[in-house]
């Protein structure tokens, strides 16, 4: 078979990333605009005269979706490992967009009454099935499909497409922003970035439909049904848990600097929407940029010191960043403590996903690595709004966030040290099979 020449070749791998990365892409586009139009959506479905409970409500739904995620990893997961990545990929879209056409559509309290917040549950729940094993499943087509020596690069992209999300939706923000009211905004204008994203599923389903299978997966001899999975993943249940300890750091790391921002700039530092959009954007740019450079740097020095060093540098200065920050609050501060935050995230997260990878037997790749990660979203990273939002009014402390971005870091380190105590357990640097 004669090889495609270098220029071609790489054209071919950028397509790929294009397309798998897709409903990355949708996923995180959603998960940001609930979490940035929480004070919206709270009126619009959570109304109550105590705005802190109605807030806590939204965020509690908002996290709803993450408790599905290990079941989705679960048998979405078995799945994939069983029919293949591309068909799986396509499945896991498909429900991804029915929880999307849901939220967006559904009407207020006001018109339908308590069936309102119900159905918008139901949109997270089957959001969060979906995204049990999207980010699984993406992670572990880039690693097979990447060129060798360049495992870390590859898969750093899958959380790259969360980035551009983010900054597409705070880019939209902006501009409904500086276009509607604040009473529109709160009646019918959140529901614009939403539709948006229904508008943009065909072209999703278009573009992933003309995945090709990994070479990997069609080479495999033994292809295990879903119970040998499920045995699979019950004896493996020591790499489970610590890929899902590693993962702490990451989840609660993103949700915080990402998800919770908005909230956190408008109802705690007293920032307005745009200051708040505007450092969002900024700070998922910072994670565009270093998540490939310290996923290609992995590949040159290895998965552990990263993992150590930007894990260490967490625990140590979440805190003290936030602290400083509400001592001394503007826009220019908010934006270097986020920056700091973002390049702490952007070199573990290089380095992570594609440690996981590596780190789950081949046969359950899809279902363990996604199993692992749902269990980390689920415990730690989805319920970090409402957490962050509960330790401010507990302690009175502006800056508690910070804490529990600290304990993530801790989580990230502790697994750090105990997976590469076991030789057996080694996560080298990506090299050619």
């Amino acid at each position: 078979m004669t090889s495609l020449p270098d220029e071609p070749r790489a054209r071919s791998k950028i397509a790929t990333i294009l397309r798998v990365t897709s409903g990355n892409f949708l996923e995180m586009f959603d998960f940001f605009l609930f979490g940035f139009y929480a004070p919206s959506i709270s009126k619009a479905f959570f109304p109550s005269d105590d705005g802190y409970a109605s807030l806590m409500l939204t965020f509690a739904t908002f996290g709803a979706g993450f408790l599905m995620r290990p079941l989705g990893a679960i048998l979405l997961g078995a799945y994939v490992d069983r029919i293949g990545r591309r068909k799986g990929l396509i499945v896991t879209l498909g429900i991804m967009a029915a929880g999307t056409l849901l939220i967006a559509f559904v009407p207020g309290y006001g018109t339908i009454g308590v069936a309102a917040p119900l159905l918008v549950l139901v949109g997270r729940l089957l959001q969060g099935f979906s995204a049990g094993v999207e980010l699984g499943g993406v992670s572990v087509y880039l690693a097979e499909m990447a060129t060798p020596g360049r495992k870390g690069f590859f898969v750093s992209w899958q959380s790259g497409s969360q980035q551009v999300a983010v900054m597409a939706a705070a880019l939209i923000g902006y501009g409904l922003n500086h276009t509607l009211t604040p009473g529109q905004m709160d009646n019918w204008g959140w529901r614009v970035p939403f539709l948006i994203g229904c508008a943009i599923v065909p072209f999703l389903f278009y573009i992933r439909r003309s995945l090709e299978e990994t070479q990997e997966f069609l080479h495999r001899k033994v292809r295990p049904g879903t119970r040998e999975i499920f045995a699979s993943l019950g004896r493996n249940w020591a790499i489970v848990g610590l890929g899902m300890l590693l993962v702490a750091m990451t989840t609660v790391s993103f949700y915080t600097i990402t998800v919770y921002t908005p909230t956190f700039g408008k109802a705690v530092l007293k920032l307005s929407d745009t200051d708040s959009l505007l450092v969002t954007f900024c700070t998922a740019l910072s994670n565009l940029i270093w998540l490939p450079v310290m996923g290609a740097l992995s590949d040159r020095i290895g998965r552990k010191p990263l993992l150590i060093v930007f894990s260490g540098l967490t625990l140590l200065t979440a805190y003290p960043a936030l602290a400083w920050l509400v001592g001394h609050v503007s826009l220019g501060h908010m934006l270097i403590v986020l920056l700091w935050l973002s390049f702490l995230y952007g070199s573990y997260n290089g380095a992570m996903v594609v440690a996981l990878t590596e780190l789950v037997p081949a046969s359950v790749r899809t279902a363990g690595f996604s199993l692992a990660y749902s269990l980390a979203t689920a415990f730690f990273g989805g319920f970090t709004p409402l957490i962050s939002t509960w330790l401010i009014e507990r302690t009175g402390d502006q800056a508690a966030p910070g804490l529990w971005m600290a304990f993530g870091g801790a989580c990230g380190l502790a697994a750090t040290l105990l997976i590469y105590r076991r030789a057996s357990w080694e996560v080298r640097p990506a090299v050619a099979p």
